[in-house]
């Protein structure tokens, strides 16, 4: 048996017994057991890309990259394909959990992606325009599908205003995983990623609010959402955008736009007709004029957009129970 030749063969029957029991271990958060018996496959079949790609992935679940970055290295040397191996994947989120962007960047090229910039640069690999997904924040405990920016292959800026209950802010950072758990599509066909978050990258210093609008009309909450953009923050009627989906439907393909007239969407699980996290839209074309909605601002400047936004318009806005949440 040659081992530099590259020879694939059978892994051993002790191989898979191994491995079959470490991935149990796995999904029932037994890491360190998991650990041990996947030491022992790579010890039994060093020569298997496998054994390593398998290292990898757990020192992934535990967020140990300068392991998961190691027994990555140790894979895709002993890969037998040169491009689109899965293997460099997890190389490329080590990498940039790491920030190693050289490695990162060679990682992804070996992938098969293209990076603009030279092969040698040492920065962020940039301008990437992969567009905008998805991504399930806290996906392990009350999860919730937000919109944002992907920087790169597994970074995700957050562009969408996340409830209080994931932790979460708006402007963060987060390194995602590479197989999408879901999509949404919209009403043009579209169809968008949802890739479950791995961990905070990159914290946001701008805190989240919850203030109860009085909006007469939807003109009316556009214009704070316009105002809080044009100011370079962001505002979110969570009543509009809040849905609650049972997990199955989550990580499955759902529409994001929100229906028209008096059809509801089966697959949301709240209560029609009432504004926030218990309700998304209320039935036909009947407008709430009580809207809770989520801010993205300074604490120096709430207040003041949210005055001026009355000031614009006073018979027909008002706010009130203004909260600092996250």
């Amino acid at each position: 048996m040659r081992i530099f030749g590259k020879v694939r063969h059978r892994p051993s029957a002790s191989w898979r017994q191994a491995t079959d029991r470490a991935f149990t271990l796995i999904g029932d958060g037994r890491y360190e057991d998991a650990g041990a018996l996947l030491t022992r496959a790579a010890d039994l079949e060093p020569w298997l890309s496998e054994s390593w790609f398998n290292l990898a992935l757990l020192h992934k679940f535990r967020h140990d990259w300068e392991q998961a970055r190691t027994a990555g290295l140790r894979a895709v040397a002993l890969l037998d394909k040169e491009t689109g191996a899965p293997d460099w994947w997890n190389v490329g989120i080590a990498a940039t959990a790491l920030q190693d962007w050289p490695l990162a960047r060679r990682a992804w090229q070996a992938y098969g992606l293209k990076v603009p910039g030279a092969a040698a640069a040492g920065g962020e690999p940039t301008g990437m325009e992969l567009g905008s997904a998805a991504v399930r924040l806290s996906p392990e405990g009350e999860a919730e599908v937000v919109w944002g920016r992907r920087l790169d292959p597994a970074r995700i800026e957050v562009l969408s205003i996340p409830l209080p209950s994931s932790g979460r802010r708006w402007g963060e950072v987060v390194l995602h995983d590479g197989v999408p758990n879901g999509e949404r599509t919209t009403s043009a066909g579209h169809s968008f990623p949802v890739f479950d978050e791995i961990e905070l990258w990159a914290p946001s210093p701008v805190p989240t609010w919850v203030v109860l609008l009085e909006a007469a009309t939807e003109a009316d909450r556009d214009a704070l959402e316009r105002l809080a953009a044009d100011a370079g923050f962001a505002a979110e009627d969570w009543s509009s955008s809040v849905r609650l989906l049972c997990r199955a439907c989550s990580e499955s393909r759902m529409p994001s736009a929100e229906g028209e007239g008096e059809h509801l969407d089966p697959h949301d699980h709240s209560e029609p007709g009432h504004p926030g996290p218990l309700g998304h839209r209320s039935p036909g074309e009947l407008w709430v004029p009580e809207r809770e909605c989520g801010i993205a601002a300074p604490a120096g400047l709430v207040r003041g957009l949210l005055d001026g936004w009355v000031a614009d318009s006073p018979d027909s806005r008002e706010w009130r129970d203004l909260e600092e949440v996250c």
